[in-house]
């Protein structure tokens, strides 16, 4: 076994294909073949189903990419410790998010400070957020549901309540807090099932003998909002979240159970030392603290 055949290997599951493999490689679509032909052949072993043009990776194959995602992630750190400063001037830091306001301040500073590293923020939810950094699709998520596990290095970003919102002009918009019952006699535009924001608002409702049914719903912060400002119910999100928009007002809710959303930001453990990895960290941290401070 040799390190190019399971470098090849490795781009041939990663790309899903000989050819952008190759591509990816910059080596010849016969080079990238004979190398992971060799690697079958050495261990009498099938690492890919070859269907005309298709190509998939069998159950033995995910199980070597496993290892070989850590082993190149491990590459690439070593790299990042040679070449320190070089990867904080043009690096490339990949996040996922379930909402990207609560990164935005941390966001900010980061760019000021490092301004030739690109930046990519994906939308996802948690159980994206999590794949993509096992995968080592992402270096950052943040979520609200935080995973039980041991995989991630976790640092809470902030915590805030959801409350309700309405357009101005609504008979509840002159309100300062509102209760379940203003709230459930108007129609209701939630989010769709799984939301975290969902969850919780039913089962604090629940909690005080209300059930919450939903007159729409609606898939997305951004599709309830739209909906709600367009004058058809109430809408629910976290503090956090519900930003400036002169169209709506929001409303907290008086409740016997806290309904508070929190958010955090993760890593794997094992990359908590990448570079960029470690200097969004510590710029997090320190908008994390100030954010605490202003609540």
């Amino acid at each position: 076994m040799r390190y190019v055949q399971l470098r090849a290997f490795h781009h041939v599951a990663i790309c899903g294909g000989f050819s952008r493999a190759a591509e990816q490689l910059f080596l010849t679509q016969p080079a990238i073949s004979d190398q992971v032909r060799k690697l079958e052949e050495e261990y009498d072993i099938l690492l890919f189903n070859r269907h005309k043009k298709q190509v998939t990776v069998t159950a033995a194959g995910e199980r070597l990419l496993e290892i070989t995602r850590r082993m190149f992630d491990c590459e690439q750190q070593a790299f990042e410790l040679l070449s320190e400063s070089r990867a904080l001037r043009a690096g490339r830091l990949r996040i996922v998010a379930d909402s990207a306001h609560h990164l935005l301040h941390t966001l900010a500073l980061f760019r000021e400070k490092y301004p030739g590293v690109q930046v990519t923020v994906d939308a996802g939810n948690t159980e994206t957020v999590t794949e993509r950094l096992h995968s080592y699709d992402a270096d950052l998520g943040v979520l609200g549901e935080l995973p039980n596990s041991r995989d991630f290095d976790v640092m809470p970003l902030n915590a805030t309540p959801i409350c309700a919102f309405v357009p101005r002009g609504h008979r509840l918009a002159t309100l300062e807090r509102v209760t379940f019952a203003d709230l459930l006699s108007e129609p209701l535009v939630l989010r769709e099932r799984g939301s975290k924001t969902r969850r919780k608002l039913e089962e604090a409702a629940a909690a005080e003998g209300h059930s919450v049914i939903p007159a729409i719903e609606a898939e997305g912060r951004e599709a309830v909002r739209e909906i709600v400002a367009s004058g058809a119910g109430v809408g629910f999100v976290s503090a956090a979240e519900f930003g400036r928009d002169e169209r709506l007002v929001l409303l907290p809710i008086n409740s016997r159970t806290p309904m508070m959303m929190d958010e955090a930001l993760i890593c794997l453990r094992e990359r908590r030392g990448g570079k960029l990895v470690a200097a969004f960290f510590d710029l997090a941290a320190k908008t994390a603290v100030r954010s605490y401070v202003q609540q």
